[in-house]
């Protein structure tokens, strides 16, 4: 079997049994580093090793051989007892990166604060001191990540909003160029997030698609209805918008928040050196707090 074969096996089969690398690796009696290996695709364990992870697997799934381990995925998924729709979620298309274990427990634990639909205002690389709005959706897939799309009536976007050490880190993919879009943005430390902001790298829109980099803002505009079906054609319906934003719904405070001076002149004067969304500049948040009313107040 191919190493990145391999990788997306032993991906489907710890998803399947809740287990981490690190827990398989305590099992096995190795270090973390080797099934960190395996599950990047970087190596494959030896005879000795396939037959301790076999073992440990068959602890939990009764009658589990070797020769399991030659199934296709969608073979595999059927021998642990998974619907092989799975399969696609833990390949995640050519996520499997080498913190695989951390990005997935992290989503695990901080997805459900950042599922939902979202608005992004950021400004227009087209038109100066214009700005466009997209729509985005984002919800945890059968592999435990945070899957994004996004997208307006001119573009449309696909990819995963990671939550790493208090942060957000975007990895994405234009459907209609084939570019590669990244952002990184605040992350918010509670049970759900209101609004995120950060900066984009994305493919400009001139004639050589040079790199351009903006400071993004994003908005919650609605929450998850817990039906795939109904959610999808909501955002559908929010990604067949014209981006073009009008100046009514972007307000003053957000512009200056997203279009400022920087480099040599700006920093000169006492701002910044380099494009950058601080800490004491971020808007990122969760909910406001609304004071309960109080007792014997009628409501209204």
């Amino acid at each position: 079997m191919r190493h990145r074969q391999f990788a997306a096996k032993l991906a489907l089969v710890l998803r399947t049994l809740s287990m981490s690398g690190g827990r398989m690796a305590s099992e096995m009696a190795v270090d973390k580093s080797v099934v960190s290996r395996w599950l990047n695709g970087r190596a494959q364990p030896s005879s000795l090793n396939l037959e301790t992870l076999t073992a440990v697997v068959a602890r939990r799934v009764p009658g589990f051989r070797g020769i399991d381990w030659e199934r296709d995925l969608p073979g595999l998924a059927k021998r642990l007892g998974v619907d092989p729709a799975v399969v696609s979620a833990v390949e995640a298309k050519g996520l499997l990166l080498p913190t695989w274990d951390h990005l997935v427990e992290a989503s695990r634990a901080r997805g459900p604060a950042y599922e939902g639909f979202f608005r992004s205002t950021r400004p227009d690389p087209m038109h100066p001191y214009g700005y466009v709005h997209e729509h985005g959706l984002i919800r945890r897939d059968e592999a435990g990540l945070l899957r994004l799309n996004m997208g307006s009536a001119d573009s449309m976007v696909e990819g995963w909003m990671l939550p790493i050490n208090g942060q957000l880190f975007s990895i994405a993919v234009d459907l209609r160029s084939g570019g590669l879009l990244f952002g990184l943005f605040h992350g918010v430390g509670g049970f759900r997030v209101d609004v995120f902001d950060g900066l984009t790298l994305i493919p400009g829109a001139d004639r050589g698609r040079s790199p351009t980099a903006t400071p993004m803002l994003c908005e919650r505009v609605g929450d998850l209805s817990g039906d795939r079906d109904a959610d999808d054609r909501r955002f559908a319906e929010l990604a067949a918008l014209s981006p073009v934003a009008s100046l009514q719904s972007v307000p003053e405070d957000i512009r200056r928040h997203l279009a400022r001076d920087f480099g040599p002149l700006a920093h000169a004067a006492g701002g910044e050196w380099l494009l950058s969304m601080t800490l004491a500049m971020t808007l990122s948040r969760g909910p406001r707090y609304q004071p309960e009313a109080a007792v014997g107040d009628a409501p209204e």
